[in-house]
């Protein structure tokens, strides 16, 4: 078997047998096949396309280019959640606790934070004494006594979606549904959890802009999952405005609290409970209206908040800034809070999410490269969205910063990511679609 004729066969569009997909993905990984071969396959991917069996292939091929989690102990239960990103997306940190109260044993793996796009493993490590790395074995005992447990990303898990990653990302080969798909979906095989849910952003913050293509995105990794053997849900939600109130890692953690403790509802809360549905609907069996109900129980019985809890307590979490939020302003302060005051009179007909992100990474809440540090107290705060009439001088919202300088830039873009008009924009749903 040769690389040329993989190359060429796609080329022609022709379909690839799982032989000559495996071929490739474990000669790469190994790097037997240089990274020119490579980008002119993932190339004519691009131009070509792969049907359902040949994604299924990569995807699983890719998934067992390195270690594998066995979940198997857990049956039935293990469950998992991805968002494909978003700005203010807090969502695991809310939707885990509501499982695990309801009795799933949710494992997830997460990334931190690079551009304008925040991580989960940024947002939990303003916890003081929070552990974001810990044994497999201290992993899986986690997940069985507490039923959570999300640690950053370690190991040697998808070695091959690593190397393809990095060389799609700079031969314009990313934008692929299949190159896509197979990328999530062989990490979330390589995780090991038998239920997946998805959280597929749609609009001016996530990665797919428009409806159609999140649509897309979301059949193509649900029809995947369900041919490698999962069981498998996505939602697509809009990323057209920042989620929830608060944009940073302390200030996220804050607000998902809120919501846990059922002191703030809004978008934030409405997305959780969607995504928590559909979790307690794949590992239960049982019907949308239970499933919600149960959820929504969840959160107003205070199960949801102590298991919030028992979880970080059991990954070294200081919890008592969980029972006292102030506390992180203690150990986060910022030297600056200033308020960004509206410029005019009239509606917020549209927001830029990305730009706010950017904003708030500017302050110091985010990476522009991999290696730059972040201020766990930095960040902003949201007082008005897309929908909402306000008048000028009326404080829109909070920048939290200990650099000075940063202030009148991160302002500036803020602003610059707003529209405003005389007349209500027509409004857009939350939950966009649901693939099942």
């Amino acid at each position: 078997m040769r690389m040329y004729d993989i190359i060429l066969k796609k080329r022609n569009g022709e379909r690839l047998s799982d032989e000559e997909i495996g071929f490739f993905i474990d000669g790469y990984t190994r790097g037997e096949i240089p990274d020119y071969q490579a980008s002119a396959l993932c190339m004519a991917i691009c131009l070509r396309g792969m049907d359902d069996d040949e994604t299924a292939a990569l995807t699983y091929s890719m998934a067992r280019s390195g270690d594998m989690l066995d979940l198997s102990r857990f049956g039935e239960l293990s469950s998992d959640k991805h968002s494909t990103g978003g700005v203010g997306d807090k969502t695991s940190l809310i939707v885990g606790p509501i499982a695990a109260a309801l009795g799933a044993k949710v494992t997830k793996m997460s990334g931190r934070g690079l551009g304008h796009t925040g991580g989960t493993v940024d947002k939990l490590e303003s916890i003081p004494g929070m552990r974001m790395t810990i044994s497999r074995e201290e992993f899986l005992d986690q997940c069985d006594k507490v039923g959570l447990a999300i640690i950053g990303q370690s190991g040697n898990m998808t070695p091959a979606d690593k190397k393809l990653y990095a060389l799609r990302d700079v031969t314009a080969t990313v934008d692929s549904i299949p190159l896509i798909t197979s990328s999530i979906m062989s990490k979330k095989l390589a995780a090991g959890s038998h239920n997946i849910v998805l959280d597929v952003k749609t609009g001016s913050g996530a990665f797919m802009k428009t409806y159609e293509d999140s649509k897309k995105l979301a059949e193509s990794m649900v029809k995947i999952g369900k041919l490698c053997g999962r069981n498998m849900a996505a939602l697509i939600t809009d990323m057209d405005r920042p989620l929830g109130y608060a944009v940073g890692n302390s200030l996220e953690i804050i607000e998902a609290v809120e919501v846990l403790k059922g002191e703030r509802k809004g978008d934030l809360y409405e997305v959780c409970i969607a995504l928590a549905t559909e979790m307690v609907m794949l590992f239960k069996g049982i019907t949308h209206e239970e499933a919600q109900a149960q959820a929504v129980g969840a959160i107003e019985s205070g199960a949801a908040f102590a298991k919030m809890k028992e979880w970080i307590a059991a990954q070294g979490g200081d919890v008592s800034c969980l029972d006292d939020t102030k506390r992180f302003a203690e150990v986060h302060p910022v030297s600056h809070i200033v308020p960004i005051l509206s410029p005019t009179d009239g509606y917020i007909t549209s927001m830029d999410a990305a730009e706010i992100g950017t904003a708030a990474m500017i302050l110091g809440a985010g990476r522009s490269t991999k290696e730059e540090s972040i201020d766990y107290g930095a960040g902003l705060t949201i007082e008005a969205k897309t929908g909402d009439r306000v008048e000028k001088g009326m404080t829109l919202g909070y920048l939290y910063t200990n650099r000075e300088d940063a202030v009148k830039p991160a302002e500036e873009r803020y602003l610059a990511a707003l529209t405003f008009g005389s007349e209500a924009p027509q409004k857009t749903e939350l939950i966009q679609g649901i693939v099942r």
